[in-house]
């Protein structure tokens, strides 16, 4: 049982001890030995290493890429437009050393920097430009300027900046509220002016169809006339060759039809007896 004891005793201070002659490195992640304060080694490449105990200790820096959602803040562009820009950087730990002098190893300090350093590079681009601009496709081009500043600034404090990209661009509520009353308003202006020209052109496009309408009907009516009076004057023609052709039989014919006409039965005719109308009359008595 002592033996027992003891082996387990002896297992226990090898862990310990293990522990306190190494350190291990994950492959997202870079190491820095310090001795003293002072940095005495980087160690970039995952694996298992050794160390000084209780002289020297391990600080450990996160190797990946990293977003970092910087606080919205206002920027007054060119032409005194107030915007609320909420943009995000990413970025990475670039120079171990330089980035533990600069932060001691800190997210939180990083991070920090990144704002103020990103913040003022961002205000001072798009203060040169208008909002229409700031919104436009153009602000890529913006924000590449605000990256490259950015980077060469925040290089100093071994951080290397990846990329800077905008996520939201809003006016203040009270202002966007007074640029949607305004747009509402000239929406409201362009409708009335458009729905007038179009009763505008509604009226002219009636007029015209009115006046067309006349026209045509007065070319109709013409030709119309001139129809009947050709028609009136062939009848005429007509008649007067039949006439020519027998004088006495077209007499008689014109009047057996005004005969079916004057002695319909409800028409009373006082004539004398030796009327020259009654002529034909008198002969069918015979």
């Amino acid at each position: 049982m002592r033996q027992v004891l003891i082996f387990a005793v002896a297992i226990v201070i090898a862990v310990i001890g293990f522990n306190l002659f190494s350190f291990s490195v994950h492959e997202t992640q870079k190491a820095a030995i310090l001795q003293f304060g002072e940095i005495v080694r980087i160690v970039e490449q995952p694996g298992l290493y050794f160390k000084i105990p209780f002289i020297q200790s391990v600080t450990y820096l996160d190797d990946r890429v990293l977003n970092y959602d910087i606080q919205p803040r206002d920027i007054l562009t060119a032409d005194q437009e107030r915007l609320v820009i909420d943009n995000y950087a990413i970025w990475r730990v670039g120079d171990p050393q330089r980035f533990i002098e600069a932060t001691r190893g800190s997210l939180l300090s990083a991070q920090s920097r990144i704002d103020d350093i990103v913040y003022s590079d961002l205000r001072n681009i798009l203060a040169e430009h208008t909002f229409n601009e700031i919104v436009s496709e153009s602000r890529l081009e913006y924000l590449q300027e605000v990256t490259t500043r950015s980077r060469e600034k925040l290089a100093e404090f071994g951080i290397v900046l990846i990329d800077v990209q905008i996520k939201r661009a809003d006016l203040p509520e009270e202002i966007e509220e007074a640029v949607f009353a305004r747009m509402r308003s000239e929406r409201e202006r362009i409708a009335s002016q458009l729905r007038a020209e179009g009763e505008e052109e509604a009226r002219r496009i009636t007029s015209t169809a009115d006046k067309d309408a006349e026209i045509i009907l007065a070319d109709a009516r013409r030709e119309a006339e001139i129809v009947k009076g050709e028609g009136d004057a062939d009848a005429l023609e007509i008649y007067a060759n039949a006439y020519n052709q027998d004088p006495e039989f077209y007499r008689f014919w014109r009047t057996l039809e005004s005969y079916g006409t004057a002695l319909d039965g409800a028409t009373r005719i006082v004539l004398s007896t030796g009327s020259d109308y009654l002529r034909f009359i008198e002969g069918m008595d015979e």
